[in-house]
């Protein structure tokens, strides 16, 4: 591991994408989030993703000039049109008239059509409470989770996530994968020839495993009630705005040649619009100090509220560094764009 400061990772992480041809602001914008990634501890959705990015930038599954527009479709509505454009500008951009029309609304409600992977949600919800309003968000994804009962994946890990701004200078946000557990606890166990809970996936017969090397299908959080969550993902940002959807939803790896065509639904609040705001923010950093007062259970020594721990690394490594793989350092450093290493990969795939 090398530990480097977040300015360096920026720089080193926009240079590589510029180098795979993506236009300056577009690569700023997508090194801003990775970065913000990494900072959180987030790493499956930062550094890690530029080969994969540079690869299919330079193969044209990435529109790198897009003709993007936002179509207000109601007083409260709209959708932001991204021509399969890299996910993380898009869905930034796309946060600039929907917290403008929340403000001049109360609520909007804006889809995303057509963009490529947006990383974590929590960087836009962050944003969104940033500006002293209350956000939900929710993005499809590509097929790995088995459907409760089933034995072959149809739905995405489909995340969700949530946020509201506090009377302190860090605001209330997480976001969270409607599967056990993300893809990436499991690769890092492979990589370390680790077993896995066995309520983590299951194999190609849809039976719990504790091999990761055998996994086929991940499994939704607390059954039914998670393939519910990740069903209605699905379907507000994807069936909604006549997009793919379950298992058509395009593969992250399967052809870097072509968009993916995926979805995305921010839902924004202001809170001044049912109560006085500055009331909320007191008692949402109430509520954040009070449960971290909650007596912890045996084998805890405290009790956080939902994304405390992502905040607390993220300010601890803004200051200090981060530590990110050799590997991925001396990739960002070199005069190599992609090695071809992505292509045709299948989901489970290393």
């Amino acid at each position: 591991m090398i530990k480097v400061t977040s300015e360096t990772l920026h720089e080193l992480i926009q240079g590589k994408l510029e180098a795979a041809g993506l236009p300056t602001v577009q690569a700023k914008e997508t090194a801003n989030h990775l970065v913000y990634a990494d900072l959180s501890g987030v790493h499956s959705h930062g550094a890690v993703r530029v080969e994969y990015y540079a690869e299919r930038i330079n193969k044209g599954g990435i529109t790198r000039e897009p003709t993007i527009h936002f179509e207000k479709t109601g007083e409260s509505s709209g959708v932001f049109h991204g021509d399969n454009a890299q996910g993380q500008y898009i869905a930034n951009l796309a946060l600039e008239p929907a917290i403008e029309m929340a403000k001049e609304s109360g609520v909007a409600v804006v889809g995303v059509s057509k963009c490529g992977h947006t990383g974590t949600l929590s960087y836009y919800l962050r944003k969104i409470a940033e500006e002293g309003l209350v956000g939900v968000a929710m993005t499809q994804s590509d097929p790995m989770a088995v459907p409760f009962g089933g034995a072959e994946p149809y739905y995405g890990t489909n995340p969700i996530g949530f946020s509201a701004p506090s009377s302190s200078k860090t605001p209330l946000v997480f976001d969270m994968a409607t599967t056990v557990q993300a893809w990436g606890k499991i690769l890092d166990a492979r990589s370390k020839g680790n077993k896995i809970p066995s309520d983590w996936a299951v194999d190609k017969n849809g039976n719990p495993t504790t091999d990761p090397n055998a996994v086929n299908g991940l499994v939704p959080i607390a059954g039914p009630k998670g393939y519910g969550l990740m069903m209605m993902v699905d379907i507000l940002s994807g069936v909604l705005m006549n997009l793919p959807f379950g298992k058509h939803v395009s593969s992250m790896y399967h052809d870097l040649h072509a968009g993916r065509n995926l979805g995305q639904l921010y839902i924004i609040i202001d809170p001044a619009r049912f109560g006085n705001p500055e009331t909320f923010k007191e008692n949402i950093t109430q509520t954040m100090n009070e449960l971290n007062a909650v007596k912890p259970a045996e084998g805890f020594t405290s009790v956080r509220y939902p994304g405390q721990g992502s905040n607390q690394r993220y300010e601890k490594n803004k200051s200090e560094g981060v530590e990110i793989p050799e590997s991925i350092i001396n990739y960002l450093r070199s005069d190599v764009i992609h090695s071809d290493n992505y292509e045709g990969l299948g989901a489970f795939a290393n």
